[in-house]
């Protein structure tokens, strides 16, 4: 996986308008981001409608979701809108799914919360038929615990890891990529491999602003910076950094949040 080429991707939220959705996506393709996720929580945007705006504003950027919580979908229904957004786009779709995990918002649908396992074993139903109705549609599942896993390593083309392992390990990173390996068997070469990062410096700081990072896990500030998905340096630095992790661990996929779009940008630079 050494000789393939970085991917960049930002999770992005919609704008007030129209006008302004179109202007910052446009400068987004133009800055060389690879594709442009949009989440999928009650309260924040409708994914499909803002994509398929977003797709009328661009020409080469991929659109995706990262990712759609498939318990809020029944798949003929899920596999007609998004034929619609990857028809509308020219073949540009990366569809994302994950398990969902907010009790909250499955109550707030009105849906029965399923316990965790019922849960995965949804998302593998809605997987398996995305797969036979949309076949050119590339599939991201992201995820952590080993069942999410094997679904996505036997299913998915685009796994989202999150550099974290519910074991001991050493470099929990290289054991859930090992992990994927394993229960991907042949297909493991055909993967992309993706990771989230969750903080890197802004303006002419090189620390990582660890706010976003800390709302997921509870550690010290030196534990945080030894994360994977956090970044520090400059931005050739950071470039070197990402380099590295693909040499390492076989990583040549990596989704940013919005607010990291400017240094990203000068990463970008860096590497092409």
């Amino acid at each position: 996986m050494a000789d393939k080429d970085l991917r960049f991707s930002l999770g992005i939220h919609a704008a007030k308008s129209l006008p302004a959705l179109r202007d910052k996506v446009k400068r987004y393709e133009d800055l060389g981001f690879d594709a442009l996720h949009l989440p999928d929580h009650l309260g924040a945007p409708a994914p499909f409608p803002v994509l398929t705006a977003i797709a009328s504003a661009t020409s080469r950027v991929r659109l995706g979701t990262y990712v759609l919580n498939a318990g809020f979908y029944k798949p003929a229904l899920l596999a007609r809108d998004a034929g619609e957004v990857d028809q509308l786009s020219g073949g540009r779709l990366d569809l994302g799914l994950g398990a969902g995990y907010v009790r909250e918002e499955f109550e707030a649908a009105e849906l029965p919360y399923p316990t965790a396992r019922e849960r995965v074993d949804y998302l593998q139903h809605v997987t398996v038929y995305m797969k036979k109705h949309l076949p050119t549609v590339p599939i991201l599942i992201a995820g952590n615990g080993n069942r999410l896993l094997t679904i996505a390593a036997q299913h998915a083309d685009i796994i989202g890891l999150t550099g974290a392992s519910s074991g001991d390990a050493a470099d929990p990173l290289a054991e859930r990529v090992d992990f994927v390996r394993n229960a991907a068997g042949e297909r493991f070469a055909d993967l992309e491999l993706n990771l989230a990062i969750t903080a890197v410096p802004s303006g002419d700081s090189e620390q990582p602003d660890l706010a976003l990072t800390r709302r997921f896990v509870d550690l010290s500030d030196e534990q945080l910076l030894a994360l994977p998905s956090v970044l520090a340096g400059s931005p050739r630095g950071i470039a070197d950094t990402l380099l590295g992790y693909r040499e390492k661990y076989g990583l040549t996929s990596f989704t940013f949040q919005e607010n990291h779009v400017d240094t990203i940008a000068k990463v970008i630079a860096e590497v092409r």
